[in-house]
């Protein structure tokens, strides 16, 4: 089986320009292609991860991924699926952003002996002269096909900055950049990249005379058309201190049973015979399943031994057994026992505010160890830890354990 074949049988495949050719040169080829990554924040979250697995698959099949961060391109912000101009950063903070983005990226590709490339953009793009490259790539563009791109037809109505506008040109620069120096022939990107990537490929065969390619994944949504990866806190976050290996494992515990087969299929290495087996289990089942996706996806991204404490915390929380230990904790003042519940809880920062604390409690979603919180003015009291610890619920599946210092 071909990796072209590998990336269509576990769903990753949206778009491709030109099949015959990709999968005559990926059978017959090692190719080097690439992913970008604009460092916006300073982690990567999952919908990363997706773009990550690609690379790996690729990889395992022999060709050489180059990880592109964006240090250049996130100067300016890229408009594809946005609804209003993305906040400037300053320099300091995009680098920043990129050395982590770097050392997360390390967990999944393997970069020895030139396996795989880490570029960064600003190495080329903060040093090109304006006119230079007007002159250089401008005419290969037209702003009548630009404009039909849909990450701009979507910004028209509501305002697209001249500064946004740059951003197609600027990407498809650094395919034409990492063919000159790499031999790269194929960029990959999420399914809201595809005009991007058409007018990289594009740029290349206007001025190399060199065929390009492009690929683009399928962006990680559920089965009725919501982007996968948020929770109440925000993004799903790969970092362990923006979200926790706990909070990481919920969250895949939790999905949605119609959703279980694709994120089995996207986000671990299972074979597909197995996915398909467990993707197949119903009712009461589907938890198996549930728990295989929830420690494979956890122990890619935060290695085997937090995915087992991860594990073993929920089925303490939830199963009976298993180390309360490996529950996410919260270490309290015992000075503050004696203190408002409320207040004590928020500046845990268990809930963001005591406004969201109350209205919990008024819902009857609030419980200590096992007895529901109806006072909103409760305390919180000496009597109620044990062993210095305490295990507050929010709603069904959300435990922490207060332990006091």
């Amino acid at each position: 089986m071909s990796v072209l074949d590998t990336l269509y049988e576990r769903g990753f495949v949206h778009q491709l320009t030109h099949e015959e050719e990709i999968r005559e040169l990926l059978e017959k080829e090692k190719i080097t292609f690439y992913i970008g990554f604009d460092p916006t924040a300073d982690s990567l979250h999952v919908g990363h991860f997706l773009g990550m697995m690609v690379m790996a698959h690729m990889q395992r099949a022999g060709h050489r991924p180059i990880c592109l961060i964006g240090g250049g391109t996130a100067m300016i912000g890229d408009p594809s699926g946005k609804t209003d101009m993305r906040k400037m950063m300053t320099a300091e903070t995009i680098a920043h952003n990129g050395e982590c983005f770097k050392k997360q990226m390390r967990r999944f590709i393997d970069f020895t002996d030139d396996k795989a490339l880490m570029m960064n953009n600003a190495d080329w793009l903060m040093k090109l002269n304006y006119v230079e490259l007007l002159r250089s790539v401008g005419a290969s563009f037209s702003v009548n096909r630009m404009l039909t791109a849909d990450c701009f037809k979507q910004r028209l109505e509501r305002g697209l900055s001249f500064l946004e506008f740059n951003y197609m040109i600027m990407q498809a620069y650094d395919f034409l950049e990492l063919y000159r120096l790499t031999g790269c022939v194929m960029q990959m990107g999420g399914a809201d990249q595809w005009s991007n990537i058409l007018a990289g490929a594009d740029l290349i065969r206007r001025k190399e005379a060199k065929p390009a390619f492009g690929l683009t994944f399928t962006l990680l949504t559920t089965s009725d058309g919501r982007k996968m990866g948020k929770t109440e806190k925000g993004a799903l976050w790969l970092d362990p201190e923006k979200t926790s290996p706990y909070d990481f494992y919920q969250y895949w515990r939790n999905v949605d049973d119609a959703d279980v087969a694709k994120c089995l299929a996207l986000l671990t290495f299972l074979p597909m015979e197995e996915v398909r087996r467990l993707g197949a289990l119903r009712d009461q089942e589907i938890n198996t399943a549930k728990k295989v996706l929830a420690y494979e996806v956890t122990q890619l991204v935060h290695g085997k031994e937090e995915a087992e404490r991860a594990q073993q915390a929920a089925e303490a929380l939830f199963g009976g057994a298993g180390a309360l230990d490996n529950a996410p904790t919260v270490a309290i003042s015992r000075y503050l026992v004696g203190g408002k519940l409320v207040d004590i809880l928020t500046g845990a920062g268990i809930f963001a505010s005591k406004g969201e604390a109350r209205r919990l409690i008024q819902g009857g979603g609030l419980y200590v160890k096992d007895e529901k919180v109806t006072d909103p003015e409760a305390l919180l009291t000496a009597d109620q830890f044990e062993a210095d610890s305490l295990l507050i619920r929010k709603g069904k599946k959300s435990f922490h354990r207060l332990v006091l210092e």
